[in-house]
């Protein structure tokens, strides 16, 4: 069978005719020499074709699309330009080496050419681009390269900014970031409970959240300074006159040992910290929901703002996500505990990050497998809505919930749940119904704006041909 390899270079497509060459008998070590050497490379190998890239933007166009394994029109005309015609209802003379299997499948599900991409191309191929500048004579090698550099580069840049505009990496940093905000603050809140707790250590038993306490902290200072007076500003501090009575009387009976001033100082800064830590750490909240909101609307519907976006922090990004099985979506985070189980023979894991969701704490010890595998699957269907539909909106993921909501107690209680089908047609005319809302209210701003332009335009003309009518008139 004949043999042709397709190589992409940075200056165009180019096909050669591999004749001299037989894999029969030979392994990829025994041509190794062949290849290496230029002489033999050339008796070995001709060639058959290349077509130039038009401008930059052509050649950065087509490195996209071979990198994402698709095959163009151009390299398509370009196949079949140079390749010999196959006869239908025959077998294939020959087979075309490639270097990237995507797209050696894509050309084959296409054309029907027949494509080979494995080790003995590959190193083939190797060969063509080591020795390319030779075996094309009509490129100089300071074009060659110098069209090398410019591709890499605009392909580099693309790619990474592509990276750093993805707004689920951002939202990925943030839960990141959240998780750290979050070990950091309790422990720096433990830190000042133990700190001041030497000095006022009746004040724990009466407030017990960790932002209150250091805002307390920061406030009293010195207990030995707290009066009858001070109990307003407390109740306004705490939400609670009660309280602050209890804090004063406290402060008067305290056992607490006295701490010198700048002691005192260093506890006031310290909770201050810990305040302005954990208001950052609200305000990230706040940034983490609205950009799940915008991201993935449907699965922050399904299953909540945190678990969704560990989810996607997880995979790696919302793509990745939508294109993992319901069944890996279902254990993604217990993967240490799959990889022990299956070594040792123990027991699978039913869930992993979505364990922590309501539905499957409100299960039933015997149904958590069921519920983990039931949510896995509508989660999986979220996420690729949201990452392929060009519409963002969160009905589709409110009416998941809702049969997730009906599966629980079908599962607890026995109650029938609503067919699939009724569900998804129901969600299909709201989201139908949305869409041509918002249309109508598209065009009626654009109709009452052309209006109120027609309007003025016919105000402006009424007004100069009032003096004319006025005269004929008078006349």
């Amino acid at each position: 069978m004949v043999l042709y390899l397709l190589f992409e270079s940075a200056s165009g497509y180019a096909l050669f005719h591999a004749y001299g060459i037989r894999k029969i008998g030979q392994s990829v070590d025994a041509v190794r020499s062949t290849l290496l050497d230029l002489k033999r490379f050339r008796r070995a190998i001709k060639l058959d074709g290349f077509t130039p890239f038009m401008s930059a933007v052509d050649a950065l166009s087509q490195c996209n699309a071979i990198s994402e394994g698709i095959m163009t029109d151009k390299l398509r005309n370009f196949l079949e330009l140079y390749l010999p015609k196959e006869i239908p209802g025959k077998k294939a003379t020959f087979t075309v080496g490639v270097m990237e299997p995507k797209v050696g499948s894509h050309i084959t599900e296409a054309t029907g050419i027949t494509c080979q991409s494995d080790d003995y191309i590959q190193e083939l191929l190797r060969a063509v681009r080591l020795h390319f500048g030779q075996l094309f004579d009509k490129l100089k090698p300071y074009d060659l390269e110098k069209s090398q550099l410019d591709l890499g580069h605009s392909y580099s840049r693309v790619k990474v900014k592509s990276n750093a505009n993805r707004v689920d990496n951002m939202m990925t940093q943030a839960i990141f970031l959240l998780d750290t905000l979050d070990r950091d603050v309790n422990f720096f809140s433990m830190r000042v409970r133990k700190w001041y707790g030497w000095h006022f250590p009746e004040l724990v038993k009466i407030v017990n959240d960790n932002y209150l306490y250091a805002k307390l902290a920061k406030f009293v200072v010195n207990k030995s300074d707290l009066s009858e007076e001070d109990i307003p500003a407390l109740a306004d501090l705490i939400g609670d006159e009660d309280k602050a009575k209890q804090i004063v009387e406290a402060a008067k009976a305290s056992m607490g040992q006295d701490l010198s001033p700048v002691g005192l100082i260093n506890v006031q800064q310290f909770s201050q910290r810990v305040m302005n830590l954990s208001d950052y750490r609200k305000n990230l909240y706040e940034y983490l929901v609205t950009k799940m909101n915008d991201i993935a609307p449907n699965l922050t519907s399904l299953i909540g703002e945190m678990i969704g976006a560990r989810l996607i922090s997880h995979a790696g990004s919302l793509s990745n996500l939508a294109k993992f099985p319901s069944s890996t979506l279902q254990i993604l985070g217990a993967e240490k505990a799959l990889f022990r189980a299956l070594k040792t023979g123990g027991n699978i894991p039913k869930h992993g990050i979505i364990f922590y969701s309501s539905f499957i704490r409100r299960a039933s010890t015997k149904n958590k497998g069921k519920m983990a595998r039931y949510l896995a699957n509508k989660c999986s269907i979220a996420s690729r809505v949201d990452c392929y539909s060009d519409m963002s909106s969160s009905i589709l993921g409110e009416k998941m919930r809702e049969q997730v909501e009906e599966r629980l107690d079908f599962l607890e209680k026995g109650v029938a749940p609503c067919k699939n089908l009724v569900v998804m047609k129901a969600a299909v005319e709201r989201m139908t119904n949305t869409v041509s809302e918002e249309d109508k209210e598209e065009n009626v701003g654009i109709f009452a704006k052309k209006k109120k332009s027609e309007t003025e335009t016919d105000d402006d003309t009424m007004d100069l041909d009032k003096p004319a009518m006025h005269s004929t008139l008078c006349t």
